[in-house]
């Protein structure tokens, strides 16, 4: 970390003794000149006397400002390293440091008794709460530098009864997470968290936090991804003001939200509520206001998708575009139900037909999940792809209309699904379907990835699980697209 110490914490401190000199070299200069003057004026040498006196006047000015330059460097050295939350040989001063005050310990290198860092080093992320007086951090990093610890970020969360301090540090390979919470425990420290890091926590926070606003701005589905991303490993759930009958769900949370230790439960601005969970790490008034404030963006910009859209051509000619959707599609989709037979609708929402047209207005929400469209040259919509946001699970589900099966669609848009949830971290996707949907299972066993399957009461579960680089494009070229389709016709 970088020590930023102000200019003038390293200005030179003025003695009333500099002031006295200057006042006495004041009055015998002014006695010099009196009486240098009288001599001139009565002496009858006296224009050489005034030119030896200017000639003795600039050598003086001369050797006084050789004499300035001289000792002026050495007066305005750096200042000698403090100790205070060295870090591997470096200061590591900050505001929070400033505030909580300096050990006072004599000049050393605290590494030095710590283990070697010659194999190697690794990541971490440690969240623990110390007293917030003077020198509790100082304390913490000195105990850490002694570790070989290099503290590379550092964040405050102030709370009632202390601070929780989060670091992301780069520790040596040897050092394990019993052992920074004993060195951490030892230092003051308590509630210690730790878990490994990934070159992704090198991001600093004020980057990271404009990056997932932005990513929300452009894209409402972004939300729930952005608070994951911002509050790390946590359970989100999105509870809707009403059932899908028109019966009210729960009590909706105030505007301001709500914070319980572990539980986050904030005012959904499309109606119901979000409750965010984490476990094993209780929420900072920090992490709360962060996360409001994402929640207040997307109030603010209201129902926004990309408008992106991608043209296919299939092999008998016919053009489709596919694009997202939103609840705008809302009456396209309730269209292409009723186009649809029974046998369709019962294999995609395993439940009575007449109930189908219930669950359209929670899928084409971009508060669970993210929905791709398909649709002919005239705008009708022919095929529906959704990928869900099932806590800390993700579902995919398909549905294509009656007379466009058979034609690859399901499998394109299953293929993009996938890359969606490669795309927002998750380790897998499953679907809800049954046996005799050969076509959903056809689909999934094209993906290419290492499938898991359950029965569950007669419903087959089939999950996938997601690795960085294990399947083709999102997006093939059109070559791989007629691949696909004639495979999918056989």
């Amino acid at each position: 970390m970088t020590d930023v110490t102000s200019s003038k914490s390293t200005r030179r401190p003025h003695h009333w003794r500099h002031d006295l000199i200057e006042l006495a070299a004041l009055f015998t200069a002014v006695v010099v000149a009196d009486t240098i003057a009288k001599t001139i004026a009565k002496g009858p040498d006296g224009p050489y006397l005034l030119v030896f006196s200017a000639i003795a006047l600039v050598a003086t000015a001369a050797f006084h400002t050789w004499w300035a330059r001289r000792h002026g460097h050495a007066s305005h050295a750096p200042p000698g390293d403090d100790t205070s939350g060295v870090t591997g040989g470096r200061s590591t001063t900050t505001p929070a440091a400033d505030r909580r005050g300096d050990t006072g310990e004599a000049d050393e290198d605290p590494a030095a008794d710590g283990p070697a860092n010659s194999g190697g080093t690794s990541l971490w992320r440690m969240r623990t709460t110390v007293a917030d007086t003077p020198g509790s951090l100082a304390a913490l990093c000195t105990v850490l530098a002694r570790q070989g610890v290099d503290i590379l970020t550092l964040q405050t969360h102030p709370l009632a009864d202390g601070t929780v301090d989060e670091f992301l540090l780069r520790a040596p390979a040897g050092l394990s997470a019993q052992d920074l919470a004993r060195e951490t425990a030892a230092a003051g420290g308590r509630d210690t968290w730790t878990e490994r890091a990934d070159a992704h926590d090198l991001v600093d926070t004020p980057t990271r936090v404009l990056g997932l606003a932005t990513r929300t701005a452009l894209d409402a589905a972004e939300l729930p991804l952005a608070l994951r991303q911002l509050l790390g490993r946590c359970t989100l759930h999105s509870v809707p003001a009403v059932s899908l009958t028109g019966r009210p769900i729960g009590e909706q949370a105030p505007v301001e939200g709500v914070l319980e230790e572990t539980v986050m439960r904030l005012r959904d601005p499309h109606g119901g509520t979000i409750i965010v969970e984490r476990p094993y790490l209780p929420f900072t008034p920090t992490e709360f206001a962060r996360a409001r404030a994402l929640v207040e963006l997307d109030a603010r910009l209201g129902p926004r998708v990309p408008r992106g859209q991608d043209v296919l051509t299939l092999p008998e000619g016919n053009e489709i575009t596919v694009r997202r959707a939103d609840q705008r599609d809302l009456v396209a989709a309730r269209a292409m139900h009723d186009r649809c037979s029974a046998r369709t609708l019962g294999l995609r929402y395993h439940g009575p037909v007449g109930d189908a047209d219930r669950y359209l207005d929670h899928l084409l929400s971009p508060r669970f999940g993210r929905t791709l469209a398909v649709q002919t040259t005239s705008g009708r919509l022919v095929a529906l792809g959704h990928l869900l946001w099932d806590g800390d699970e993700t579902e995919v589900a398909l549905m294509v209309e009656d007379d466009w099966q058979r034609r690859g669609i399901g499998s394109e848009l299953l293929g993009r699904l996938v890359a969606m949830a490669e795309e927002a971290g998750c380790d897998s996707v499953y679907a809800v379907t049954q046996s005799s949907n050969t076509g959903m299972v056809a689909a999934m066993r094209a993906l290419s990835l290492p499938l898991d399957y359950q029965i569950e009461e007669g419903t087959l579960v089939i999950t996938a699980r997601l690795a960085s680089g294990s399947r083709p494009a999102a997006r093939p070229p059109q070559e791989q697209w007629h691949e696909e389709v004639r495979r999918a016709e056989r």
